[in-house]
């Protein structure tokens, strides 16, 4: 089950809090609660840090050990997001 959430980038400053707070608002649509969402570098991005981690696809290859993770082809698609979102969610 997913109860927290971790969006990273390269540094944790900007792209990952833009994510942040789409991934805020999509749970918010899905009707999804109880989730905790945070951003970070990269670096922070580790097993047991979060549930479930999103990032972009040119960080990819940098997470590809971590059990779970959504890709995003674009960080500012909000619409694949909430699809990749939505699915992950519902593994439960």
């Amino acid at each position: 089950m997913v109860h927290s959430i971790m969006c990273c980038c390269g540094s944790g400053l900007g792209s990952s809090m833009l994510v942040r707070m789409n991934v805020e608002k999509a749970l918010k649509k899905l009707g999804a609660s109880g989730i905790s969402v945070s951003h970070s570098s990269l670096s922070d991005a580790a097993e047991g840090a979060a549930d479930l981690f999103v990032v972009g696809k040119d960080l990819a290859n940098f997470v590809k050990e971590l059990p779970r993770v959504i890709i995003l082809d674009n960080i500012m698609d909000k619409a694949e997001l909430e699809t990749k979102l939505k699915a992950e969610i519902e593994k439960e």
